[in-house]
């Protein structure tokens, strides 16, 4: 812990009996997620947890149940679950070794920095969200086949059987299920028709089978990842997407391949943190926001105590502020990594922050956007028996991606092409703005804010966890270390513990409804803090597996979705 407050603890015991580390009075249940002593798997949906978890049951390891979670996913949770999609995946192996794999879309060979904008100059967002346009070059099926090639220990076809099945005998559609696909119902008849299997009126406790995307992984499985890249799904994807208006080509298929990348590191007190580094901007703003509040005893101020949440508040917003200007592909650009987290720059950074008042955004940075709240990406965290553990998040973007739906394969396609930077300053569907780091060029990966993310506590496995929800990925995975390491928490505790999000402009603070107190909100009113509760926000959908003293597993599934954990 901080030397400074260890200091404080000893005169603090000099005077009393009760410990400033007792629980405080939370406004969540001290209930504990589910315990498992050898192995975990914690996603967005109960099916796929139980297939990753079957897997390693049948002696697969951490990474055959990746591969079985995340294309249990694309079946049972169509919403962010993909194969049209991409994402990324941090890590650690049983003898310490750590490593990163970013499966990312790439923008097509057609592409061009200006290609989202009209005749005058301005950005027409409907070209970069909805439609063919929208679509970069998935990933998500290299990334399957680039970690079990590397890691794997049970044949695909194995490993794909139950998936396939899923697929073939159909998932139960659940009550938040059908109520975001009543939601996206016109948008997808509007990109599709009204005959496509996921336009159709679909109601809670209805069963949904897929034949088609049974049919795909049938071949997936038989062929292995040229079946996608080039074989008979390619030709498919490619000439659905031409008749669309699209530019995707065989070409931009064949060229695509994943990198295997070193994750950012960094310490906080006592804990070692892997994350994601870029093209992902999460490992880096987090180890920014972290190294800033480290000298702050949170824990003396309290879980979600006006001091507490201006110290986050101000780190946040000098961090995404530092996003917007020097992330983007590290294919494409230089990013000063050792500086953005330096002990010294981080300091000056924080230099100007006072309890007495909020630090205005304008004199932080500078641009005009706005934040949009999204929760279309997803999560999964395994742990296997042997004690590898991987923290997956992958995505199609948007909710169902582009909307556009490949019939004759079963699947949505996404639309991160929004995620780059259309024109510098101008904010993207999450509200987040670039510079020129994240401008569009063919073949450049599109900067994300996904984290997924592997802390180590005393050189051992120690946490497992990411998120969905855009912007507010990073806060969230953040605030859940947080809530176990500063202010005791189980994991199931800090994962349903209330959130709240900063990420420079729009300079507002928004906080999830009825979680925190009008006297809480008053006193940072006062202080010069925008407050924004909005009744629909949800901040992230943390899936997470934290290791008991014991050895022993919890499992950290979000109550803000259907998520589930599955372990023995």
């Amino acid at each position: 812990m901080k030397k400074y407050f260890v200091f404080f603890l000893l005169i603090f015991l000099q005077h009393s009996c009760k410990s400033p580390k007792e629980p405080q009075t939370l406004s969540i249940s001290a209930e504990s997620g589910l315990i498992a002593e050898h192995a975990m798997v914690v996603s967005a949906r109960k099916e796929a947890s139980e297939i990753g978890l079957e897997i390693i049951k049948q002696g697969g390891n951490a990474f055959d149940a990746m591969v079985a979670t995340e294309m249990a996913l694309a079946v049972a949770y169509p919403y962010a679950g993909n194969l049209g999609g991409g994402g990324f995946m941090v890590y650690r192996l049983n003898n310490g070794e750590s490593g990163a794999l970013d499966f990312r879309e790439k923008a097509p060979l057609r592409s061009h920095r200006n290609m989202y904008l009209d005749s005058i100059g301005k950005v027409a967002p409907q070209k970069s969200r909805f439609g063919s346009m929208a679509v970069g070059v998935p990933g998500t099926v290299a990334g399957i086949f680039a970690v079990h090639e590397k890691f794997g220990s049970l044949p695909m076809k194995h490993i794909l059987a139950p998936v396939i099945k899923l697929a073939q005998t159909g998932f139960v559609v659940t009550p938040k299920q059908a109520a975001s696909l009543a939601q996206h119902k016109n948008a997808i008849v509007k990109a599709n028709h009204q005959n496509i299997l996921f336009a159709k009126a679909h109601d809670a406790g209805d069963s949904i089978k897929n034949p088609a995307l049974a049919a795909t992984l049938k071949r997936l499985a038989a062929n292995g990842r040229e079946e996608f890249y080039s074989g008979e799904t390619a030709k498919k994807l490619v000439q659905f997407l031409q008749k669309k208006g699209g530019i995707i080509s065989m070409e931009d298929l064949a060229a695509y391949h994943v990198k295997w990348r070193d994750p950012v590191i960094f310490q906080y007190d006592d804990l070692r943190v892997l994350s994601m580094s870029p093209p992902s901007s999460g490992g880096i703003v987090m180890g920014q926001i972290m190294k800033m509040i480290e000298p702050y005893p949170l824990h003396e101020y309290g879980h979600n105590s006006v001091k507490a949440i201006q110290v986050l508040t101000e780190a946040e917003r000098r961090a995404y502020a530092d996003r917007s200007f020097f992330l983007g592909d590290p294919d494409f650009v230089e990013i000063p990594t050792e500086n953005l987290l330096s002990d010294e720059y981080l300091n000056e950074r924080m230099s100007s922050f006072s309890f007495k008042k909020a630090t205005p955004s304008e004199e932080i940075g500078h641009g005009n956007i706005q934040l949009t709240e999204s929760m279309e990406t997803t999560h999964y965290s395994i742990v296997d028996a042997e004690g590898n553990a991987v923290s997956v998040t992958t995505t199609l973007n948007g909710a169902y991606g582009s909307k556009l739906y490949v019939d004759e394969l079963g699947f949505f396609l996404n639309n991160e092409m929004d995620d780059f930077s259309a024109k510098p300053g101008v904010p993207n569907m999450f509200g987040l703005i670039g510079a020129e780091a994240n401008a569009i060029a063919p073949e450049k990966r599109m900067l994300s804010s996904m984290t997924p993310t592997i802390v180590e506590k005393e050189g051992r496995l120690w946490m497992v966890l990411g998120s969905p929800g855009g912007s507010t990925i990073i806060t969230s995975v953040m605030q859940t270390i947080l809530n176990v390491s500063e202010f005791g928490m189980g994991m199931q505790q800090a994962v349903n513990a209330p959130r709240f999000h900063h990420q420079w402009l729009p300079d507002e603070v928004r906080f999830e409804p009825h979680a925190f107190s009008e006297t809480t909100l008053g006193s940072l009113r006062k202080k010069g803090y925008h407050i924004e509760v909005g009744e629909s926000t949800i901040i992230g959908k943390v899936d997470a597996i934290l290791v008991l003293p014991s050895g022993k597993l919890e499992a950290g599934a979000d109550r803000r979705g259907d998520d589930a954990a599955a372990g023995f």
